[in-house]
Parts: C-alpha cells; structure tokens; sequence
C-alpha cells in the first residue's frame, strides 16, 4: 500500500480548516492544520508535506511571508487562498513562490481539482526532460518542434520559449512579471501589453477558436494558466 500524500492546511478560520481536514481527510490524504505561517514552519521541521494550501491574511506571520520563506529551502507546491477582490496580493504571493491560488468562497470540487494537479505536477519538475508531453501538446525542446493533437505547429523562437515555459508549469498560474522576466529578461517585466501580442500570436496558432481560448487561459489581472487538454 502506498504512502498517503500529506497536505499542510495554513488557515486561521476555523470553519475553513474544519472544512478542509474534512474533505482532503475524506479523498486520502494524510492531513495538519496550523493557524498562521510560525506555526506552520514549526510542523514543517519534523513533517514534510508533499503540498501546503495556505490563506494569504493571517496574524503572526501570513500567507505572502510564509510562500518567501518556504521557496528558501523547498520546492513543495503551494496553493494560496485569497477573498475576491484582492487580485494585488494574488499577484504578490504568485511572485512570491507560490504555485496557484484558490478564491473565496469556492467549492471544494473545485479545490480538489487543484490539489490533484498540484500533486500530479511535484515530482516531475525535479528533472528536465528534452520532451514534454502534456494533453494535447507534445514539445521536443531539442528539435524545436510542437505538435497539437499531432499537427505540426510552426512557431518562432520567441513563441516556443513562452509555450515551453507555460508548459513546464501546466495547470498553474503564471504572473505576466513572470513570464516577461523568463522570456525577455528584468528589464521587460512591465510591459504587460507586449506579452498580450505574444500570446494572442500563439493561440492563432494553438487554439481550435483563437477567441474563445482552452489551451492558454487568460487570469484576469494577474497572468495566464496553460490547460493542455487532456
């Protein structure tokens, strides 16, 4: 029998962490809670996660501090939970380290779904690979070669590289200051309408319907998610 994955809850609402021990307890997952983000780093000392969710307002030490903490000497995915409205600190926490977030209130389907791609994601990202193979999409990096549900796709370097770094993080949130820094260096990072052109450019060419995108998925304010079928 496999090890249960463990999941760390970061919440200072108890109705939050009750519905979440719950409902990940339920699914098989090996559960603990910690009211801020001390305590959390004081669970993690003795018991490593394979996935920390963590609320963005909390007392002591909270969400935003907790993601820049952990990204020191771990790689664990985070999933961050944040009230609507406050896409800023969304922005801040994606920075930040963490991984994907969650808006309040949301239905805990919805956040399972999350939970299982996080955990799929984990350990291949330890190793490259010269292929990446996800849903519909197969990427040979050497050969700069894509293919959509196996039709050859001719893009330029500079709309390869930006696939490619969408794909290394399928099913999670990149911020437009992260995909600007990655593709076009630091000094780009503000030129939000210059990341626009690109990826308009590359659903013309991925999307079955440029205008109505399910491949490369627009988060408003703060960036895109890249969802390769399945």
């Amino acid at each position: 029998m496999s090890e249960r994955r463990r999941i760390l809850v970061v919440d200072d609402e108890p109705q939050i962490t009750r519905v979440l021990r719950t409902s990940l307890s339920s699914q098989g997952y090996d559960i603990r809670v910690a009211n801020d983000g001390e305590t959390a780093l004081e669970i993690m000392k003795d018991w490593t996660p394979d996935l920390v969710v963590t609320d963005l307002s909390m007392p002591n030490m909270d969400g935003l501090e907790l993601c820049r903490k952990l990204r020191v000497t771990s790689q664990v995915p985070i999933i961050v939970l944040s009230v609507r409205g406050e896409e800023r600190t969304k922005v801040q926490a994606l920075d930040a380290g963490a991984d994907d977030y969650v808006t309040k209130p949301f239905g805990i389907e919805e956040l399972l779904a999350r939970v299982r791609a996080s955990l799929r994601r984990a350990p291949a990202e330890n190793g490259q690979t010269s292929v990446i193979e996800a849903g519909d999409f197969r990427i040979d990096l050497a050969a700069h070669k894509v293919t959509v549900r196996k039709r050859e796709v001719r893009l330029t370097p500079k709309e390869f590289d930006l696939l490619v770094y969408l794909a290394r993080h399928a099913g999670r949130v990149v911020t437009h200051r992260a995909l600007l820094g990655a593709i076009w260096g630091g000094q780009s990072t503000e030129q939000v309408e210059y990341l626009r052109v690109f990826v308009g450019q590359l659903r013309k060419k991925l999307e079955p319907e440029a205008s109505s995108p399910r491949y490369i998925v627009t988060e408003p304010w703060v960036g895109y998610r890249f969802e390769p079928g399945k």
